[in-house]
């Protein structure tokens, strides 16, 4: 058994990795479309990314509104592999659908390869580490998302066995391609510049650790002196980092005069208020806790003995990983501290707190122990934690289909019945623009700031977002109305979805009003 995992470690094993991501993905697809009836994204968003790929992909413009640059898409580099299969007239959700399943089995093998090298007394741990991170059920959820989070995840995941893989060769050209690798990473998400300034910041510390071993003790100079390896190394890296990112980050500027994506000042603005209304405490503990939901939960009292292990293990990619586990959340809960939509933005931490989590229960378990009661206590948790996150996955499928029911019956339908009832000339308002903009083709006043970045400084005041959408010349609202009660209740409503499945659930209709 062992030996058949430590086999998945190797390249030859990529197609059944592959074969397994399409597995988990298409139960996903399957519950969503063969028992729920609806075929499509569980999130609005996913549309944003699809309406950027088609303009860019038909048409060669980085553009939400042809004609109109703008920098409303967070992840440039995402949206450049959606366009290729615009380009090449391939249907867009057969794309989408297989690039989700591509990084989600390479996430899985890449895992296996880095834990390969981190576990190096136990190679068959790598293969049940990235057994599980292509199994997690937020990560197959990721995968057929439509959304660049496992894209994000995969190059993280690259990186960092990219990093362990040459961090001990004297090939500078590695550091330059590690910064490429890293300018990807943060053209997929802005975040990833933290893993990147770890892995500088470790290569910094591990020199100045070299010298106070080697240097004499009365060479205090040079002892505290990093040497010119690392200097050179670090200079390669910012110089790989600015290949990607520097011309994308020129191209914000000058078409906004904001060096990075209007999305990430919107999200800062638009949930200001929690940052005030919830303690810093609390909110960590909101972003770890939606990372546990599922069968990783049975991991925490191996993610403790993980952390236990590391206070007394000489390995500096273990802390590495744990710092940017523990960095990434807390970024969260300073910065973006909201858990809805199964904890979309905390999902790239998951494949560490499996790492963590699977390496320190290993330490509980063993199934050659003398005594029987270990034995059965080990037979007994490997079983129960494999069921749990076999469990999960249908749970998980059940949550997605009812997502993409969700958006389907709210969004979707209402954005084709602006398509069939507005005149291509009049303008629509809304804070929600994917399926709108995808679908109606109409021009968007955007409500949540991601391409009308003009209303960032007022987003949470209903009245002077009315006042700019008449400015704007906006004909039409189209909002949930208990988001904005005030801009609802001074508009005549003239239609609204009706959809039974979000009543049934608790939810409310997406209506349009008309702007008088």
């Amino acid at each position: 058994m062992k030996q058949k995992l430590i086999e998945l470690n190797q390249a030859k094993a990529i197609p059944i990795w592959l074969m397994l991501a399409a597995f988990v993905a298409l139960i996903y697809i399957g519950v969503a479309q063969l028992i729920f009836g609806y075929s499509g994204f569980p999130l609005d968003d996913s549309w944003i990314y699809q309406t950027y790929a088609r303009n860019l992909g038909e048409h060669g413009q980085l553009a939400f509104r042809l004609g109109q640059p703008s920098t409303g898409s967070t992840a440039p580099l995402w949206t450049i592999l959606l366009s290729i299969g615009y380009a090449m007239h391939i249907p867009f959700k057969l794309w989408t659908y297989s690039l989700g399943i591509l990084f989600l089995g390479l996430s899985g093998f890449n895992m296996a390869l880095l834990s390969k090298q981190l576990f190096p007394d136990k190679l068959w741990l790598g293969s049940l580490i990235g057994l599980a991170v292509v199994i997690e059920w937020h990560l197959v959820w990721a995968a057929v998302s439509g959304m660049e989070t496992i894209f994000f995840i995969w190059l993280s995941i690259f990186i960092l066995e990219r990093y362990a893989t040459f961090r001990q060769s004297n090939d500078w050209g590695n550091c330059l391609s590690l910064g490429i690798l890293g300018g990807f990473l943060i053209l997929t998400r802005p975040e990833g510049i933290g893993l990147i300034g770890l892995i500088g910041l470790e290569i910094i510390i591990t020199s100045f650790q070299d010298n106070w071993s080697v240097k004499p003790w009365f060479d205090r100079q040079s002892r505290l002196c990093p040497s010119k390896k690392c200097v050179g190394k670090i200079i390669l890296i910012i110089i790989g980092l600015a290949i990607p990112t520097v011309p994308y980050l020129i191209f914000n500027y000058f078409t906004t005069g904001m060096i990075l994506p209007n999305t990430f000042y919107a999200k800062q603005a638009e949930y200001a208020m929690l940052l005030s209304q919830i303690r810093f405490f609390e909110r960590w503990l909101d972003v770890c806790l939606v990372t546990l939901i599922g069968g990783q939960a049975l991991l925490i009292p191996g993610l403790l003995k993980a952390f236990t292990k590391l206070a007394h293990k000489k390995s500096p990619l273990l802390w590495l990983i744990a710092v940017w586990w523990f960095s990434l959340l807390t970024l969260y809960a300073i910065r973006l501290p909201i858990t809805y939509q199964h904890g979309r933005y905390q999902i790239p931490t998951i494949p560490w707190l499996l790492l963590l989590g699977i390496w320190g229960i290993s330490y509980f378990f063993s199934m050659r122990s003398i005594r029987m009661r270990q034995r059965i206590f080990s037979q007994v948790g490997i079983i129960s934690i494999t069921l749990a996150m076999v469990l999960f996955i249908g749970i998980g499928a059940n949550g997605y289909a009812n997502d993409v029911q969700f958006i389907e019956t709210e969004m979707v339908t209402t954005a084709h019945w602006l398509e069939e009832h507005t005149e291509p000339e009049e303008i629509i308002a809304s804070h929600d623009i994917g399926a709108i903009g995808y679908f109606s083709q109409r021009s968007l006043v955007d409500l949540a700031g991601l391409v009308t970045p003009d209303v960032i400084p007022f987003i949470r005041n209903e009245k002077e977002l009315l006042a700019f959408s008449k400015e704007q010349g906006a004909d039409y609202l189209v909002v949930f109305p208990s988001w904005y009660p005030t801009l609802t209740e001074t508009s005549p409503q003239i239609y609204t979805t009706q959809a039974t499945w979000a009543k049934k659930a608790g939810y409310e209709n997406m209506a349009v009003y008309r702007i008088e």
